[in-house]
Order: C-alpha cells, then sequence, then structure tokens
C-alpha cells in the first residue's frame, strides 16, 4: 500500500471553524440557513455544528435567530495577545538567564494581584520552588515587593489590606509599616531584594517593568551564596527591564 499524501485532517473541525469565519463576518449575526449557505454545508450540519459552538460559548444565539461570537473566542483573543506580548520579551529572560546563570521571572499586578506571567529557566538554573503562590507571598517575594514598592498609597493599603503577611521564613517581613518602612528606601532602589524571606537558601533581586499600564516586576533568583553579587546584578536588570517594557508597550 501507498503512504498517505499528507496530514489526517479532522472534516468535523474545518466544517465548525468554517463556520466560526461565516459567523465573524456578520457583526449583527446571520441565521443558520444563511450560514450553512456560505459555508456550503448542509442545513443539519450547520445546525449540530452551532449548536456546539454555542453550548460551549464559542458563538451566541440571539433573539431573532441570528449567530453571533461568543464570549469565549472573546477570551481567547485576549489570551492570545497576552501570549504574543510574551513571546516578544522571552527572548530577553533567556538571556538574562543565560548570562547571570539565573532563573529569570515576570510578574504582573492585575486584578489587585501579583502574578507570575513567566518564568524562564534551565536544569542548570532552575527556579525556585513556588511552595507558596505568589498571590499570597507579595511581601516575602522581591518580585511582589518590586510592585508593591512601586504602586501608590492607597492601592499599596489596599493590597495589604486583603492579604495576611504569612511567616514564611525565620526572616520574613510580617509586620505592615516595617514592610512599608523597607520599601521605602530599600539599598539597591529602585531595584529590592529577597534575602531568604520566601524560601531559606535563595536570594532574589527584582526591579519594575510596565506592559502599557499595567505595572509588573523583572526578576531573579540564585542561591544565597551570591548574595554579594546583587549589586552588579542589579545593574544588569535595570536596562533588561528597560528592554522588557518596550517590548510589551508595543501595539500588537
Amino acid at each position: 500500500m501507498g503512504g498517505r499524501d499528507g496530514p489526517t485532517l479532522i472534516t468535523s473541525v474545518q466544517r465548525a471553524m468554517r463556520l466560526l469565519e461565516a459567523v465573524s463576518a456578520h457583526a449583527n449575526g446571520a441565521p443558520a440557513k444563511q450560514l450553512a449557505r456560505e459555508t456550503g454545508l448542509p442545513l443539519a450540519t450547520a445546525y449540530h455544528l452551532l449548536r456546539t459552538l454555542t453550548h460551549d460559548g464559542y458563538v451566541r444565539k440571539l433573539d431573532d435567530g441570528g449567530f453571533v461570537l461568543g464570549d469565549k473566542l472573546q477570551t481567547l483573543r485576549t489570551t492570545g495577545r497576552a501570549q504574543a506580548l510574551l513571546s516578544r520579551v522571552r527572548p530577553t529572560l533567556a538571556a538574562l538567564r543565560d548570562e547571570l546563570a539565573t532563573a529569570a521571572y515576570l510578574t504582573f499586578y492585575e486584578d489587585g494581584e501579583i502574578r507570575v506571567a513567566e518564568i524562564v529557566d534551565s536544569p542548570g538554573t532552575p527556579r525556585v520552588d513556588l511552595w507558596v503562590g505568589f498571590e499570597d507571598a507579595g511581601h516575602a517575594t522581591a518580585l511582589g515587593k518590586s510592585v508593591l514598592r512601586e504602586l501608590d498609597d492607597e492601592a499599596r493599603k489596599d493590597y495589604l489590606s486583603r492579604h495576611h503577611l504569612a511567616d514564611l521564613t525565620p526572616r520574613t517581613i510580617t509586620s505592615p509599616p516595617e514592610l512599608l518602612r523597607r520599601l521605602e528606601n530599600p539599598p539597591l532602589a529602585p531595584a529590592v531584594t529577597d534575602l531568604e524571606e520566601y524560601t531559606l537558601g535563595t536570594v532574589c533581586v527584582a526591579v519594575p517593568v510596565y506592559s502599557g499600564d499595567t505595572l509588573g516586576s523583572l526578576g531573579v533568583s540564585l542561591p544565597a551564596s551570591r548574595l554579594s553579587r546583587l549589586p552588579e546584578i542589579r545593574e544588569r536588570l535595570l536596562p533588561t527591564a528597560s528592554r522588557v517594557t518596550r517590548g510589551l508597550s508595543l501595539t500588537i
């Protein structure tokens, strides 16, 4: 028997995608009969596919019987845009990892929470064991403290009112007034550090970045034995943060 030419294609998937393309061409919606005609699908097939797409949120049926794109596709577009933005800066993060022999991290402050957006590491430069989520450990990480330092007073107070300053290691700062005092004038400003406050044996340093108006932070982690290198690493982080901000702020 001869080999097949080309990949195996799933016809039902192709038909569903053709329907989505047809739906997207009608801002005010189009009925199933029209969509079937435009896509060359049997009406029964179009109905079945539209019912499935509506159930899963990719299509929405209007009161007049027309179909428009659903909220799920908007979510995909938003996620896709974020992925496209991150793809622009991953090479910069990878270069930072290789230059400093450290894992590199990128976070953003979104919906009142500090969230990790990207981690670039390798077998030789492993990431920190994220045993406590960053949303609950902003006070104990350089990445989180960098964000808190850049927030205005009202936003910072709001964050601290919603987050318990958990005692993660003997070095963790658990007093809000003390945390704010240290954020006021950190020794490596505008960089901030985590000196074994999140996990013993690891230190981190981070600096602020922006994605448009969204605040974030760029940082690296390294063994506590390399603590003396933090000032040098700060000098490498600052220009890298500027490149990351430029990359994230370009319009797609």
